[in-house]
């Protein structure tokens, strides 16, 4: 089986992690199907996550796999894959800082790390060097290490497909953790209770859209 695996590393400053769930848009409109692709997630561990598609079966999947460390991305191969493996992995550091990580169809002021500032918590505004100062401070941190891995089997768009969902992967964890960090003093006083009601009500109104709007979500960039 041939696979394209890539580990994306991202750091940032929350006090607690939950579940975060997305839904896989169409990707490929012009592949000559009669009938409309639908991506399922499967649930496993809360740091393993898989997409597949019923019409390709095990010809196509998407497996991420995330490790949190309260580290500042400095963990070598957090996923504890064989030295083979491990060789063939490409790390994509994500700053969640860095303006020069973000499409330009996609920045916003207001979920710009480098610009928000915590009222509640005092946190922030992350300058360039936010990391090593994080060392200095009592500031709790975290390192999302996610594991990429694509598989897609389909003669003449198999590299060209799995080299657009990496990108498209990378481009996802980037905008989310900046509008998590962005969103601090939105959920930093929530309770688990309370974090367990929301996905609830998301999850009602995810499949209330599905079955009855349109399509939303993020528009795939350019390849």
């Amino acid at each position: 089986m041939n696979l394209t695996r890539r580990m994306e590393r991202r750091a940032s400053t929350p006090t607690r992690s939950t579940t975060y769930t997305a839904r896989f848009p169409v990707l490929f409109r012009c592949l000559p199907l009669k009938e409309p692709w639908f991506f399922m997630r499967k649930p496993g561990t809360p740091t393993h996550t898989v997409a597949l598609n019923e019409y390709m079966k095990d010809d196509f999947f998407i497996k991420i796999e995330t490790w949190h460390k309260p580290d500042t991305g400095t963990t070598e191969n957090p996923h504890g894959l064989p030295p083979e493996e491990w060789e063939d992995i490409e790390i994509v550091p994500i700053d969640i800082a860095d303006r020069s990580q973000v499409d330009d169809v996609d920045y916003k002021p207001e979920e710009d790390p480098a610009i928000y500032h915590s009222g509640k918590t005092g946190r922030g505004p992350l300058g360039p060097e936010w990391k090593k100062e994080l060392h200095n401070g009592n500031c709790p941190y975290m390192t999302a290490y996610k594991l990429v891995t694509v598989h897609f089997r389909w003669w003449g768009l198999q590299g060209r497909v799995e080299n657009f969902i990496h990108k498209q992967e990378k481009r996802l964890f980037t905008n989310f953790h900046r509008q998590l960090f962005c969103w601090l003093d939105r959920w930093v006083d929530l309770t688990m209770d309370d974090i367990r009601r929301m996905e609830e009500e998301t999850q009602r109104e995810l499949d209330q859209m599905r079955s009855q709007g349109s399509v939303r979500g993020m528009k795939a960039g350019e390849d």
